[in-house]
């Protein structure tokens, strides 16, 4: 299969988690990052102001319910250096971002892994009421054991089963969100006295192998009633899930070479599953930042290595391989070894060059800026090239940039950035309206009838008027 772009038009997502450190250990030190407002809500609404301002499509939170201790054996080096740690719930900050802004959407990062579909179902209804149609999900199988044993399981489950567990609790989720309410079951009928018409309310009935839901879902249909689906997943696994039910797939690829394999693997798996690989985009994860000049950029890029902390980048690197890279001398070269964590992340560096070996020091320097994507540096005009080099070259549709200083990065993004790409054609000028399915280019707010969602609303509908 061809690279094919779906777009001319780049997507692109300010990637940060509520947390005072995520992809750039260290930077919480730094004199011009103020992340460890995390816990103000002011910092929340002019983060969300600062993406809108650039046009950013929306902010995508990242999440873990669990401590890294691989490293060492031992949460330990995660608790000193502040490694994603303390980490809060992203969905209590969307409202807040929401009420901030008026087209902005938010990417939630939560997993099937430890709450049960019925109250989640709720939840995301919630906020895709709150936000107008705004809201999408990051489906994650999670990856940290710790997050596992506190909820009392014996362990994370193996890869795969995970996966499995995934298929279904998005089948629960899509009957809730899809075929329990009828559009037009709110009556609000004050002469008759009636709220909801019962004869177009239903019971799910359903009964699976990990979840038993017999009832109705309890809120009423939002603007999208499916959030926006984004997947994290780049295994063989991860893959076949994704072109079920992903309408963006995010990446960490290190190289062109791994990313365009990705985009090419990841197409050929949605067409393979009967539907359109224009209606799926992909994004990598990646680090920019941009000056005025290529000379502050670098003068930028220099503050930011002073304080960075390559023992943070390894403690992340731990957690999501599984590889205790505390027990490996620096200079061992890094090789594929299958673990229950995200295996995808060991392949995409062994495979990046195959003229290059990475030694575990190596890594750590790598990382320790952006964790596990590539940094590009430079004046606006320089970066742009850069990130037109690399859709050019992968097909890949955009990405979600994470920060170093907070907000520094993100503010660069939108005034100096952005503005280049707008130039260039390459970035809109203005949101479409409507939800976000519909920002980023979806017919209307509803899923696509090919979409696992739109199969599941689809059947249940000829179920009920054939």
């Amino acid at each position: 299969m061809d690279l094919v772009k779906n777009r001319d038009e780049l997507i692109l997502n300010a990637f940060t988690m509520n947390t005072p450190n995520h992809l750039s250990p260290g930077q919480w030190r730094h004199p011009r990052d103020e992340s460890r407002r995390y816990l103000d809500l002011d910092y929340w609404a002019e983060l969300a102001q600062t993406a809108e301002a650039g046009f950013l499509d929306a902010v995508f939170l990242a999440d873990v319910l669990g401590v890294y201790d691989v490293y060492g054996g031992s949460s330990a080096a995660a608790l000193t250096g502040g490694i994603q740690m303390p980490v809060n719930d992203p969905m209590a900050l969307v409202p807040v971002m929401a009420a901030a802004t008026q087209h902005l959407g938010f990417g939630v990062t939560a997993s099937v892994s430890f709450e049960h579909p019925f109250p989640f179902a709720r939840r995301m209804s919630t906020l895709d009421h709150l936000t107008q149609g705004r809201i999408g999900w990051n489906v994650v199988t999670s990856y940290l054991s710790s997050g596992a044993l506190n909820l009392g399981l014996e362990g994370q489950e193996a890869h795969g089963r995970r996966y499995d567990i995934a298929e279904e609790y998005l089948e629960v989720c899509y009957k809730l969100w899809e075929t329990s309410w009828d559009d037009d079951a709110l009556a609000l009928d004050a002469r008759g006295g009636t709220y909801v018409d019962p004869s177009k309310v239903r019971d799910i009935a359903h009964r699976g192998e990990f979840f038993n839901v017999p009832g109705m879902h309890l809120s009423e249909p939002s603007a999208q009633r499916t959030p926006y689906i984004f997947q994290a997943g780049a295994s063989p696994r991860g893959l076949k899930f994704a072109a079920r039910h992903a309408e963006s797939v995010f990446v960490a690829a290190p190289s062109k070479r791994v990313l365009g394999k990705q985009v090419r693997a990841l197409r050929e798996a949605v067409s393979a599953a009967g539907r359109d690989t224009s209606k799926v985009s992909v994004l990598n994860q990646q680090l920019v930042i941009v000056g005025e000049t290529d000379a502050q950029a670098k003068a930028m890029l220099d503050s930011y290595l002073d304080v960075a902390d390559p023992t943070g980048a390894l403690v992340l690197m731990s957690g999501w391989t599984g590889i205790d890279f505390a027990a490996l001398d620096p200079d061992e070269v890094l090789t594929f070894q299958e673990s229950n964590a995200l295996s995808s992340v060991v392949s995409a560096f062994t495979e990046a060059d195959p003229e290059r070996e990475w030694t575990v020091r190596e890594i750590a320097e790598y990382a320790k800026l952006g964790g596990d994507g590539p940094v590009i540096w430079g004046s606006p005009e320089k970066v742009a090239d850069e990130l037109e080099a690399w859709v050019e070259e992968t097909g890949v549709d955009g990405f979600n940039l994470a920060a170093a200083a907070v907000p520094e990065t993100f503010a660069n993004i939108s005034h100096l950035l952005v503005p280049e790409l707008q130039k260039r054609g390459r970035f809109k000028k203005e949101y479409r309206a409507g939800s976000l399915r519909e920002k980023l280019g979806g017919a209307c707010a509803r899923v696509d009838p090919s979409h696992a969602a739109g199969l599941i609303r689809d059947a249940a509908g000829s179920v009920r008027h054939g």
